[in-house]
């Protein structure tokens, strides 16, 4: 049986749930920006809000997204351009929370494998998110795409990760809910990827995961192929 020794995760859409992040952000820009909101009102502000920030993702600098959000739905109390991205380096990290079966999922693993993440983004704001919600205290390795100047699906992104490891692509497991870079990403480094896929979207490309998962608890059946034994 194979004896995996390491288990690579994405962040954001694989241990925390960033649509749910942005939701709370959204309540609080809508809280410290505007009033008398309708709940009609509301909605179409959130959905534009959301596409404004899937327009922006990945890319450091959020203004954007809020300066739209402020164009097409004027606020009582806009916030200045110059302090946008300061309002949201604070403030987003916060929003996020960890789930409990993925908390149980870490402590049931991090004994016997070595686990790290690696994520594409801003140092400052992954930082903090890993931070407020504990995970920093279950990963031997942790990867920020603008710390190491190379993102996913760039290989060297794992392969840096393999080293700090010290282990083989072929022992390795990489969990992601991205298709191109978390899964073909891995795969260009000889890591099998589990692809991640809690709402069961269709995959429409190429790319051949070697599981697909819709929960960290049906990950635990490929750990059947981890040696627990020390």
């Amino acid at each position: 049986m194979m004896s995996y020794k390491a288990m690579l995760f994405d962040l954001d859409d694989t241990l925390l749930d960033r649509d749910r992040a942005v939701d709370n952000l959204f309540l609080l820009v809508l809280e410290k920006c505007y009033e008398d909101v309708s709940d009609t009102v509301k909605n179409n502000m959130l959905q534009k809000f959301k596409e404004y920030d899937k327009g922006e993702y990945g890319i450091s600098n959020k203004t954007i997204v809020l300066e739209s959000l402020f164009d097409e739905f004027p606020p009582k109390y806009r916030l200045p351009r110059n302090y946008i991205q300061d309002f949201w380096n604070n403030n987003f990290p916060k929003c996020f929370s960890i789930n409990q079966n993925t908390i149980n999922f870490l402590n049931s693993i991090k004994m016997h494998i070595k686990v790290g993440i690696i994520t594409n983004g801003s140092t400052q704001r992954q930082t903090a998110k890993i931070i407020n919600t504990n995970l920093n205290n279950y990963f031997d390795t942790i990867i920020i795409s603008e710390e190491v100047g190379c993102s996913k699906p760039d290989k060297r992104i794992f392969e840096l990760a393999l080293n700090k490891l010290n282990v083989q692509p072929e022992n390795t497991l990489f969990v992601g809910d991205d298709l191109e870079k978390d899964i073909a990403g891995c795969q260009n480094a000889n890591i099998k990827g589990v692809w991640f896929n809690p709402n069961m979207i269709k995959n429409n490309t190429d790319i051949k995961p070697y599981a697909e998962i819709t929960s960290f608890d049906n990950l635990l059946s490929y750990c059947g192929e981890i040696n627990f034994q020390k």
